[in-house]
């Protein structure tokens, strides 16, 4: 393996964006619109007291 000095390791880029950071992304906001739907369901079935007993 090969020792890099200092004016090399500067040179270095990285960061960039992965696919893995991409579906990490869209899963949280898949997760915050699932998470809207329920709680406008219930906010609406408490407000119209069109509930389902057992």
């Amino acid at each position: 393996m090969k020792k890099l000095d200092d004016r090399e390791l500067l040179l270095i880029e990285g960061g960039k964006i992965s696919a893995a950071l991409i579906n990490s992304l869209l899963r949280g906001a898949s997760l915050i619109l699932d998470l809207g739907r329920s709680l406008g369901t219930a906010i609406r079935r408490i407000t119209s007291k069109k509930t389902c007993s057992l």
